[in-house]
């Protein structure tokens, strides 16, 4: 487990380890419904932000409805695709003293091993993607000057990026500074290159 609660409890939801445990092994997906609805939301929400002005003249009925798409991707990958696929969970909670405290948990033992290759990658990759997607829409948003959409793109990156950062944060371990993992990969990096070179000469 990982993160700073001290509940020992798995991070199974609905039972997901002993169904998938019944499951024919003929399908390489454990959880088609759950990879289907992770890509669905973020993809729809794209989808309807780069073709929302050739279907429709409606701003507001636009900016509504990506942002409900977004919300229902938040909501999703937070409670439900990151438990299924991979399982990670992540939450805030308030302690009695109103201070904010960050969880982040991996599931335990032999459950691990049961999360697929592909689903795995499924989803990382709509984790990862979707967030650069809408930094690229930020930036073509600033310089086309189209200033009102510059609100849904932000939306985008925070609720994308939040979802990122916590499933990051819980991939490498809740107490790991995301700094000092960055510092040794680089440092790594740079001894490797400097003893290959060593060799060389």
């Amino acid at each position: 487990m990982l993160g700073d609660d001290t509940n020992d409890e798995d991070v199974s939801l609905f039972d997901a380890e002993e169904d998938a445990g019944q499951r024919s092994k003929k399908s390489n997906i454990k959880h088609p419904v759950a990879s289907f609805f992770h890509l669905f939301f973020r993809v729809t929400a794209i989808l309807v932000y780069l073709l929302c002005e050739l279907v429709s003249r409606s701003f507001i009925a636009c900016m509504v409805t990506i942002i409900l798409l977004l919300s229902c991707d938040f909501w999703a990958v937070k409670n439900i695709t990151g438990r299924l696929m991979v399982g990670l969970r992540w939450w805030n909670q308030v302690d009695d003293d109103g201070r904010s405290h960050w969880v982040f948990e991996a599931r335990k033992g032999t459950a691990k091993q049961q999360a697929l290759n592909s689903e795995s990658r499924i989803f990382w990759l709509g984790l990862i993607v979707c967030p650069i997607l809408w930094v690229i829409f930020a930036f073509s948003t600033l310089f086309s000057f189209k200033i009102k959409w510059v609100p849904v793109v932000i939306m985008g990156l925070v609720l994308q990026g939040a979802n990122l950062y916590g499933y990051v944060r819980c991939k490498v371990g809740g107490k790991t500074s995301l700094k000092n993992m960055a510092t040794n990969y680089f440092g790594r990096q740079f001894l490797k290159q400097a003893l290959s070179k060593e060799e060389e000469s």
